[in-house]
């Protein structure tokens, strides 16, 4: 059972949609630190041909309720009570994830209705396209 679990995380890779666990460390002026979890924008090819993750920070701060960039995805059960849980879409990162020893959130993915939101506000801010 040990040597399938091992080689299960060995192989795995984060793809677009994924919500993993990273470490923000070292961090900078506004920045997260230490271990947050991490929306991720890029895809599976990008992230493994180049061992980096490109996506947003996530976190139960509450006074993100006010923050026109902070979108909700739902609630979150901590050690003493549930809280909401936000994607801060102006902050986009790149991770080198392996380095980082990212691993899978136990939330997995953003659903399709909240990823597409964080995608059009996260649009309006740098307007790709």
């Amino acid at each position: 059972m040990v040597g399938r679990v091992a080689r299960k995380k060995a192989g795995w890779v984060p793809d677009r949609q994924d919500i993993i666990w990273i470490d923000c460390n070292p961090q900078a002026g506004q920045e997260m630190r230490d271990i947050h979890p991490f929306l991720v924008l890029s895809t599976m090819a990008f992230n493994a041909r180049t061992s980096l993750v490109i996506g947003l920070p996530m976190t139960t701060a509450d006074y993100n309720a006010d923050n026109p960039f902070a979108i909700a995805t739902g609630q979150t059960t901590g050690a003493r009570k549930s809280k909401t849980s936000y994607v801060l879409c102006h902050q986009p990162k790149s991770f080198d994830w392996r380095t980082r020893k990212a691993s899978p959130h136990p939330a997995r993915k953003l659903g399709a209705l909240p990823f597409n939101k964080v995608c059009t506000v996260l649009n309006q801010i740098i307007q790709i396209g």
